[in-house]
């Protein structure tokens, strides 16, 4: 009995580690989960939430940017896997299949992203900026 209640005490401390909230890693799931689901949602401007603030002072968005964006319907965003890259850095291709919305031309095109670990704040930034619809 002593025994089995031991088990069970590790089991359920085991697990609990395993589900801490708020490692890098964790961080770093939810962060690419969240921005995911909102390109998927074709949500362009709430996704500007997770572009690196240096990298929107230096390539702002402009309105025309944006009124591109509002011209297309996400339709697929597919995930490769994660690369480390640097201790603070990661990089994820993902493949986004987008459908005009004025002439329902489907097509797809790569997305490169670079994302870095703000330590002081303890956030994953997207470094690379929204994706380029323009590309061909």
């Amino acid at each position: 009995m002593l025994r089995r209640t031991v088990l069970l005490c590790l089991i359920s401390s085991a697990l609990a580690a395993c589900s801490t909230p708020g490692t890098k890693a964790d961080l770093l799931d939810t962060t690419l989960q969240t921005y995911g689901a909102t390109i998927r949602w074709g949500n362009f401007e709430d996704a500007l939430g997770f572009v690196d603030p240096e990298t929107l002072k230096a390539h702002p968005v402009t309105n025309l940017d944006l009124e591109r964006y509002h011209q297309v319907r996400v339709g697929g965003y597919t995930e490769q896997p994660v690369h480390e890259i640097a201790p603070n850095e990661v990089r994820q291709v993902v493949e986004i299949t987008v459908t005009n919305n004025n002439t329902l031309a489907t097509r797809s095109f790569i997305d490169r992203q670079t994302w870095r670990y703000d330590e002081k704040t303890k956030h994953w930034w997207l470094m690379t900026g929204l994706p380029d619809i323009t590309q061909h």
